[in-house]
């Protein structure tokens, strides 16, 4: 059966959030095209869709690639997931619902948090990678909202790229710790202690990340092209004013020596 232009993009969504893709990887369409036995019109469209859900960009001479976030769109997409994930909780636990999660979303965030702790024991980076930041989508789901889910994940692959690119230092066993406690939030149907210790989780990974402080791009040049101040310059003479051709001649000089005083 022939691949869907939806599987390729999923696939690659799947390597990001894996951090086997890495920020600026090429996507050459011939190769994927190869990759994927399939025509380079299906390749095409599967990246025309992740360019518009931000996973990748293109350029006219150059091609596909993934995108590589610059400090204002890390930030941005960190408050975009703040604001998502910890509404979801908050409309979790609003008026008019039960109070305490459903039992078969209960079982499933648990079995997501099992696969973590699995991970977490294996020498498998990418999947432990993937199942750390797939937990955000599976709670936006076990929450009834799969729309928001789905927003969910791309931005967890923003944000992993954000954290690969930015030489993250956050420990995965303290984000595995981190979901454990608020998954047992939700099971005792305190909503605000979830949000609460959601809101701390995303803060904690934003502040792990190493970016440096922004730094002038003209400066080196600025420094090359300064003004050199060398105080210990002799100033040059100042040039003598010449004479007047009529003192520069002797009274008895001919006409060919007056000349050769002017010129």
């Amino acid at each position: 059966m022939a691949i869907s232009a939806s599987e390729i993009s999923a696939r690659i969504v799947e390597a990001v959030m894996a951090q086997k893709l890495a920020p600026g990887s090429r996507l050459g369409e011939q190769q994927l095209a190869m990759l994927f036995d399939c025509s380079r019109t299906i390749v095409r469209e599967a990246l025309t869709r992740l360019a518009a859900r931000g996973i990748v960009t293109v350029s006219a001479r150059r091609g596909w690639f993934v995108i590589e976030p610059s400090q204002d769109e890390a930030r941005e997409a960190f408050e975009a997931r703040r604001v998502i994930e910890l509404g979801l909780i908050r409309s979790a636990g609003s008026a008019g619902r039960t109070g305490k999660i459903e039992k078969t979303a209960l079982r499933q965030l648990k079995a997501h948090l099992q696969r973590e702790k699995a991970a977490l024991k294996e020498s498998d980076v990418g999947n432990r990678s993937f199942l750390l930041g797939d937990f955000h989508v599976c709670l936006a789901e076990c929450l009834g909202n799969t729309l928001l889910a789905d927003t969910l994940r791309d931005y967890t692959a923003r944000t992993t790229l954000i954290a690969m690119l930015y030489q993250s230092t956050h420990d995965a066993v303290q984000s595995c710790e981190d979901h454990v406690q608020i998954v047992a939030a939700l099971e005792r149907g305190d909503h605000a202690a979830a949000e609460a210790l959601m809101a701390e989780h995303i803060g904690t990974v934003q502040s792990a990340l190493r970016v440096q402080a922004p730094t002038d791009p003209l400066a080196q040049l600025r420094d090359a092209l300064a003004p050199l101040h060398n105080t210990n310059a002799v100033p040059a003479p100042k040039a003598k004013k010449r004479r007047k051709a009529a003192d520069a001649a002797s009274p008895d000089s001919d006409s060919s020596t007056y000349l050769g005083a002017l010129l």
